[in-house]
């Protein structure tokens, strides 16, 4: 089966109920069907015919509900792209998946001026379409006639970017086939869709929420778009269309609880707010199920394989002898198989800690275009996520860091991202990034630089302090920095904990691994 065939047969079936919700706005599937009818017309009078790659960058808005549609139904390949990227990531994305055509909302147009010039722009890359004021009108003067074309199951859906320490994307094909089957499993765990259901998206449906766009499509719920977000309109928008799902990182559950209208909104309907995209701390599961009742949900995966795991309610905030729900990542979903092996590839039994690989339906068939990082990653149908983690008795699953990011300091094993959830649970430190400085009696020992806000009194004693009561003495950082600015990211949004490591490792010949 192919995605446009389904989403066409959906159309029909619910032809008359509402599909999409803005701000302004409401939708039935026909009326979206028809956008997205002419914006696959608009997409093939440029030249663009199936299989090749038509990129994004949008807010999330209708706009983006239009090229969902319109892609598909052209049989173009979508690569969104990420909004707060600079200039240069864009190029590389576009460059990387030979992209023809490049869709941009009016904010961002100044962000890829000129990306279109032969000479002296993204190589490949033809034409720039900017929904601008006169988006409508362009939309409203193409054709109306569905050109039904034919795609198949292993054709080419969609190209999705993650990238590592290094900050070079790297494209993850889904074809029509996965992407259908890792939309399905995404909800598997999750309340069923109902006639009735509103799914609303926090986060873009270019990215992670998009995986719950599709499904509620299918079965003719309806989709709200909420725009830029704004944590007093979400909630507005959630009270007056009754959501009773959503997807949303840690990040902006926190906004969410946080913000001094939420106690004034009925969210009532809500039955699924599902967390994923990056580790939450205790304290924002702790405000965000106070805020909004025993509905949180967690995902955990990544671009190459996911969803690997998902917790319901009742599994996050449990106690569960054995286990601790509120550090874990989800459980084991039905369909995913993680195994923790070690440096050989041994597996290790329960308990043990190691490298996560896995195994998932949809998961990714190889990196865009480059074969040699492919086989690094994906080795005998496994994918080495690179995060390291463990498994304990009743199936929970821990994710402690990232390979590469390990900290030896006198002979332990410390992973930074279990210090910096630790640290995030200060109230003043807005976000905190760890990783290994050198130490003349230890090898080298965790340091931690926190943002904080102007006029912040947090001290680097009460860090220490909250690291050692929470983790134990032998994980605490050796230093303390406090800044104001915002920490360095890679293009996809992750702490880029090396540029803030190698300035203190400079002129060294090796890293030290332990004393």
């Amino acid at each position: 089966m192919d995605v446009p065939s389904l989403m066409r047969q959906a159309m029909t079936l619910h032809r008359h109920r509402t599909a999409l919700l803005t701000e302004h706005r409401s939708l039935t599937f026909g009326e979206a069907w028809d956008r997205g009818v002419r914006t696959a017309n608009g997409l093939r009078a440029l030249g663009v015919r199936p299989g090749d790659r038509v990129a994004s960058v949008e807010e999330n808005d209708l706009g983006a509900a239009d090229l969902f549609l319109g892609a598909a139904i052209a049989g173009a390949v979508r690569v969104p792209l990420y909004a707060r990227n600079a200039r240069r990531a864009h190029q590389q994305m576009i460059e990387q998946t030979q992209t023809r055509v490049l869709v941009v909302d009016a904010a961002h147009a100044d962000e890829v001026k000129g990306l279109d010039d032969p000479d002296d722009g993204a190589a490949g890359l033809e034409h720039v379409l900017v929904r601008d004021e006169g988006y409508e009108d362009w939309l409203a003067a193409q054709p109306a006639d569905d050109p039904e074309l034919r795609v198949g199951a292993d054709d080419w859906y969609v190209i999705r970017h993650s990238a590592g320490t290094t900050g070079r994307p790297k494209g993850v094909g889904y074809t029509q086939h996965d992407w259908l089957v890792n939309c399905r499993n995404w909800y598997y765990r999750l309340p069923n869709l109902q006639t009735h259901s509103v799914v609303g998206h926090a986060g873009p449906i270019s990215h992670a929420s998009g995986y719950l766009f599709l499904p509620a499509w299918l079965h003719g719920s309806a989709n709200l778009l909420f725009g830029a977000f704004d944590p007093a309109k979400v909630l507005a928008l959630m009270e007056r269309h009754r959501v009773t799902h959503m997807f949303a990182p840690p990040s902006m559950v926190q906004m969410l609880t946080a913000d001094p209208s939420r106690a004034d909104r009925d969210v009532t309907a809500l039955e699924c707010l599902l967390v994923g995209g990056a580790p939450i701390t205790d304290a924002t599961a702790l405000a965000g199920r106070a805020a909004f009742g025993d509905v949180l949900h967690q995902v955990f995966g990544q671009t190459e394989a996911v969803p690997l795991t998902v917790m319901t309610p009742q599994e996050w905030f449990a106690d569960i002898p054995g286990s601790s729900p509120l550090r874990a990542a989800g459980k084991v979903l039905p369909f995913a198989r993680i195994e923790v092996r070690d440096e050989e590839d041994t597996v290790l039994p329960l308990g043990a800690e190691g490298e996560l690989w896995a195994q998932v339906e949809g998961q990714m068939r190889g990196f865009w275009d480059d074969e040699e990082l492919t086989a690094t990653r994906l080795v005998d149908g496994w994918v080495r996520t690179r995060d390291i983690g463990r498994i304990d008795e009743n199936g929970y699953v821990y994710v402690l860091d990232r390979a590469d990011d390990m900290i030896v300091s006198g002979g332990f094993n410390i992973w930074p991202a279990e210090l910096e959830s630790a640290i995030a649970d200060h109230p003043e430190v807005l976000e905190v990034a760890v990783f290994a400085v050198p130490h003349e009696r230890w090898g080298e020992t965790p340091m931690a630089v926190c943002h904080v806000a102007e006029g912040a009194d947090v001290t680097a004693e009460e860090v220490v302090e909250l690291v050692r009561r929470n983790l134990g003495s032998y994980k605490k950082p050796g230093v303390v920095e406090f800044t104001h600015e915002p920490l360095p990211k890679n293009v996809v949004g992750k702490l880029l904990r090396k540029a803030l490591r190698e300035p203190h490792w400079a002129g060294r010949t090796r890293r030290v691994a332990g004393a």
